[in-house]
């Protein structure tokens, strides 16, 4: 006990900021920004700007932390995750939690003070969503967890659309379909890449379930799902030229992966594709954002 102490007693800010997946939360702050940039004809205002992100990230800073601590079993048995503060002793559960409470906290106060309630709860729903519902339960439960807990995940763009309009419009709906869209070839694209290490502890994903070849064939149908849906903005005017082109070159490119990687075409498909999506979805959005602050040509 008086070692484990001193382990812990070691942990530092790195540890906590490891706590919240930094790099995903980078990640969901740009796609909220393009939701605040695309909600607006201008520039959005300072404070719901930076205070608005602030809160979503601190929230989803939360989300991730709970996960820590309902993963720590499961991160022991995987090699990308042993050495998580959790499982290394570094941090306690029991400090975990009070972290995360704290960020909620935080961010919904940042929320209510600087956006608006319908942001905050939306927030909070993001936030119950993959920290209860998806790692909770639906991780363990089934192997369409993705696909089903896919919907928190994919809330940032709305997120940030409303902090700006304080409505739920379809334009903001259709961020987050693309995004929902986005994340079964992403995640199952590393799933197969971690097939091993899922299969280790026990959890159901795709190909530990129904093989890799079952996985690879949904992946080339969600990534042709995602090429049409990535289209639907500029079919609804909500986008230009510009945004189409973006659109139908990188879709190209996914598809391209996808495709290599269905019929094992390329060394490390699974990993490569997997990178790939995480760029796709980048681009994606600031091609969507800075098509939408273009200048008309006539």
């Amino acid at each position: 006990m008086a070692t484990l102490s001193a382990t812990r007693s070691r942990a530092g800010w790195r540890d906590y900021l490891e706590l919240t997946k930094p790099k995903v939360v980078v990640l969901m702050l740009i796609t909220a920004l393009v939701g605040m940039f695309l909600a607006s004809d201008g520039w959005v205002a300072w404070p719901v700007l930076l205070f608005g992100n602030l809160g979503i990230g601190l929230c989803a800073g939360a989300a991730a932390a709970v996960n820590h601590v309902v993963d720590r079993r499961i991160d022991a048995l995987m090699a990308r995750t042993r050495l998580r503060p959790l499982v290394a002793g570094r941090v306690s559960p029991a400090a975990a939690l009070a972290f995360a409470l704290l960020l909620a906290l935080a961010g919904q106060a940042l929320l209510l003070a600087f956006t608006n309630v319908l942001t905050a709860w939306l927030t909070l729903a993001s936030l119950l969503g993959y920290a209860a519902i998806y790692t909770g339960f639906l991780k363990r439960a089934t192997p369409q967890n993705i696909v089903i807990g896919g919907l928190a995940g994919a809330a940032p763009p709305l997120l940030g659309w409303t902090a700006v309009s304080g409505r739920l419009d379809a334009e903001a709906l259709l961020l987050v379909l693309i995004i929902f869209a986005w994340t079964p070839p992403h995640f199952w694209a590393l799933a197969i890449h971690r097939k091993d290490d899922y299969a280790r502890a026990e959890i159901p994903m795709l190909p530990v379930t129904h093989g890799e070849r079952y996985t690879k064939l949904h992946i080339l149908l969600y990534t042709l799902i995602l090429f049409a849906v990535s289209l639907l903005p500029f079919v609804i005017h909500m986008s230009g030229p510009l945004y189409l082109a973006g659109a139908l070159l990188l879709g190209a490119r996914f598809l391209d992966w996808a495709w290599a990687l269905y019929r094992d075409s390329r060394p490390q498909a699974a990993l490569r594709t997997f990178k790939y999506s995480i760029t796709y979805l980048f681009a994606l959005f600031i091609v969507l954002l800075v098509d939408h602050h273009l200048p008309p040509p006539w």
